[in-house]
């Protein structure tokens, strides 16, 4: 799967590159939870592990690579199960001058040379997040109050304590356990236009800027990559990061040094691109015909390595 992945990035030209695993900084993201080693004695300060090659990625293009690609090993705290381990392997790659539709039939045709299997994307279907929320779930994501949520994710009382007001939370535990499980189990689902809290480190839609250019690849329901058309802008990629150490705080969750490098690099210039990371265990299980991500991994967390 590595050796058909290489071939197809590099008939297309597209650049291997490398990046550190370790950093001063961490993603702010409150969906995602880094890694830390407190108190490192070469830095004095905390050092994070990489949950994605994202940022050192994005100053490469800065500072004038072309098309780029990683494959390399990213680590988050708190997933191990069927479908997550703390350590993994993410192929991302970066295209320039890509419009959102530009790098959907670029992942899908990854994936296809992953997979080896060209059926598998070429009866693929495309959704809009808020269509079908309101076709399956009955919820417009936009609009519908916690209260819609929580009566469209038929949650109980515990559940509802458990989530609470949050949004986002709940149209993640809708996605993933109402919607994503009517996909096509034989084919590629694509859901684009996520909502603008969503955005993670998408551009909001020029045409509408309550969702945001990111898009999710599902085959059947196992998600098998993220990507967006990326945000250029250095003054909002700060805020961002400002709004989500507020969230944080708000959930006492640990504040995260933002990445003053990242940062400047969007200051001097991010031409237009578009990102895309991909799991690639995932992949394996999908080729393999496997649930649980521990069958494709000789080393899993939890089986004492």
């Amino acid at each position: 799967m590595l050796r058909r992945i290489r071939k197809r990035f590099a008939s297309n030209d597209i650049l291997e590159v490398d990046t550190p695993a370790l950093s001063p900084s961490a993603l702010s993201d409150v969906q995602i939870e880094s890694l830390e080693i407190p108190d490192s004695l070469v830095s004095r300060r905390p050092m994070f592990l990489h949950t994605s090659p994202e940022f050192c990625m994005k100053r490469l293009i800065a500072a004038g690579f072309p098309d780029i690609y990683s494959i390399c090993r990213v680590f988050r705290d708190g997933e191990s199960g069927h479908r997550h381990q703390p350590e993994f392997t993410m192929v991302e790659w970066y295209r320039l001058g890509f419009s959102l539709r530009a790098i959907i039939d670029d992942t899908l045709s990854v994936i296809q040379a992953a997979l080896d299997c060209a059926s598998i994307a070429k009866n693929h279907v495309v959704h809009d997040y808020r269509d079908i929320f309101i076709d399956i779930a009955g919820a417009d994501p936009l609009t519908a109050s916690v209260e819609e949520l929580a009566l469209a994710a038929h949650a109980d009382d515990a559940l509802t304590q458990t989530i609470g007001d949050e949004r986002d939370d709940w149209l993640d535990l809708i996605l993933a356990t109402h919607i994503a499980p009517t996909f096509d189990q034989n084919s590629l689902t694509v859901v684009q236009h996520y909502p603008a809290s969503q955005a993670a480190l998408a551009r909001l839609c020029p045409a509408d800027d309550r969702i945001a250019d990111r898009f999710e690849v599902f085959c059947g329901s196992v998600e098998l990559a993220n990507g967006y058309v990326e945000l250029t802008s250095a003054d909002e990629q700060a805020r961002r990061i400002v709004a989500d150490n507020v969230e944080r705080r708000r959930r006492a969750l640990t504040v995260r040094p933002e990445d003053r490098s990242l940062l400047a690099a969007l200051q001097a210039g991010l031409p237009e691109c578009a990102g895309v990371a991909m799991g690639l265990e995932r992949m394996q299980m999908i080729h393999d015909g496997t649930d649980d991500i521990r069958d494709v991994i000789t080393f899993s967390f939890g089986s004492d390595l």
